[in-house]
């Protein structure tokens, strides 16, 4: 008896995609001064009669590309040919298998350029499942059975801290108010903070006025980075508490830059101006570090857009080093392990806030967060989502924030598809915007004026917002 076509996973195109931001600074901070924000870059195409694409990436900042595209060479073997039944029919085993590759795994294991690498395989992998069922990610995970979402997770070195029964009665508590949260979800969005105004480059009365726009915008919080010079974090925190009033919270990111007893000493500092939180104040790596720092000090801690997989999450949770949680969709190995992070934070009763920026990451994690929402922890309290107002106009299916909330995406997929063009025009180092940059052909930098690739995207809405805040 016929089952009907065998459809396959024909090609896996890569690309290296770069923004010069470092030309404006966007993206500044006391330990990448310089950023150009990038993506390595991967679509998966099939011979399915739909004509769908998965669509996936790797962030980096830069010259990290290069290294990025030889890891997703690397796994390209892994998918071409492959039958599409055992990519997006079995998400589970398709994950476990990218990720358990004996010799691949063993560069780090599970950490470092070959996961961040596998993570963009999974991603365009359930990109490419979500458009094939009609549905935005969001909506899609959180429509499956809390047994189906439990054998997508790999327990492996979790056990200590959470079990798959563990998981399955977070799942199944969360389950009866799903249509509830998914119907308030779609009518008031999902909380947001900014970092627009406070990029470590910025000039002072930029982040004054970035900063005043922002809350006329509708953020209740915003977020600066530090960790260049105390004299400067305080001149610029005391400026910045002075714009935005003692009602709207001001996150502080050290981007790494600390030693534990530095950290200490510093938030004595600005602690004064109530800072929400201080964001990775040292070594990601540093569970004890970190720990520490929260108990040296009185303001709150959050880290983890670095962290490196589940099991470090596992052990911020379990040293209690942490306050807030922060996953990013492009870090550790894709949708499924970042599963694995929302039960765990759900356990110990950790707010999510996720880290975004970047390019394409603010697409990619709403997904995440609103699960998370809808399917585990069922609650947005003291849960924001990171805002940065540029580069979404190369994305077919751009974030959009109205009134300091993400509003919930509708398109099917991850909202990872960059438009063509934009591809075209960044590609590496033969682009049009690259070839203009070569040497002998640069631009000046630093000019606010001749940006192209920064829009931003403020935009105003005086709807009322209901039922549960991020505030």
């Amino acid at each position: 008896m016929s089952r009907g076509p065998m459809y396959r996973v024909t090609e896996a195109e890569i690309h290296d995609v770069r923004f010069p931001t470092s030309e404006q600074l966007d993206g500044s901070d006391a330990m990448n001064p310089d950023p150009d924000y990038s993506a390595a870059y991967l679509i998966l195409r099939t011979d399915a009669p739909d004509g769908e694409e998965g669509h996936g990436f790797c962030f980096t900042i830069g010259r990290g590309n290069d290294v990025v595209v030889a890891a997703l060479e690397a796994l390209r073997p892994y998918v071409v040919g492959r039958p599409l039944a055992e990519v997006t029919g079995d998400l589970g085993g398709f994950h476990r298998e990218l990720t358990h590759d004996s010799q691949l795994r063993w560069l780090g294991p599970e950490k470092g350029v070959m996961h961040m690498a596998a993570g963009a395989v999974v991603n365009a992998a359930w990109d490419l499942a979500a458009k094939r069922a009609g549905l935005p990610l969001w909506e899609y995970l959180a429509s499956f059975s809390p047994e189906e979402l439990v054998a997508l997770v790999d327990f492996r070195h979790l056990t200590d801290a959470l079990t798959p029964e563990d998981a399955l009665g977070l799942l199944r508590a969360a389950e009866p108010g799903r249509a509830e949260r998914t119907a308030r979800l779609r009518a008031h969005g999902y909380p947001a903070y900014t970092t627009s105004p406070g990029w470590l480059g910025y000039a002072d009365d930029k982040l004054v006025r970035l900063a005043k726009e922002a809350v006329a915008d509708g953020f209740t919080q915003i977020k600066l980075k530090v960790g260049g010079d105390l004299a400067d974090d305080v001149r610029r925190m005391r400026l910045a508490r002075e714009a935005v009033g003692p009602g709207v919270r001001i996150a502080v990111d050290a981007n790494q830059r600390w030693d534990v007893a530095e950290a200490v000493r510093w938030m004595a500092e600005l602690a004064p101006f109530a800072p929400h939180w201080i964001e990775e104040p040292t070594s990601p790596d540093d569970i004890l570090g970190h720990a520490a720092i929260r108990a040296g000090q009185p303001v709150k801690v959050a880290t983890g857009e670095h962290t490196a997989n589940r099991v470090v999450f596992k052990q911020l949770l379990q040293a209690e080093a942490v306050d807030f949680v922060q996953i990013d969709a492009a870090r550790v190995a894709g949708v499924n392990e970042n599963l694995a992070v929302l039960l765990l934070a759900a356990k110990y009763g950790v707010p999510v806030c996720p880290h975004a920026g970047g390019v394409g990451l603010c697409e990619l994690v709403q997904h995440l967060a609103m699960f998370d929402y809808v399917a585990v922890s069922g609650s947005w309290r003291d849960r924001v989502i990171e805002y940065v107002d540029h580069l979404h106009e190369h994305f077919t299916d751009p974030a959009v924030v109205e009134n300091g909330r993400y509003l919930a995406p509708e398109a099917p997929g991850f909202s990872a598809r960059m438009r063509p063009e934009s591809i075209a025009a960044h590609r590496y180092p033969d682009g049009p915007v690259w070839r203009e940059r070569a040497p002998g052909r640069g631009r000046e930098r630093g000019s606010e004026g001749d940006h192209p690739e920064r829009h931003g995207r403020h935009d105003e809405h005086d709807g009322s917002d209901e039922g549960e805040t991020g505030r």
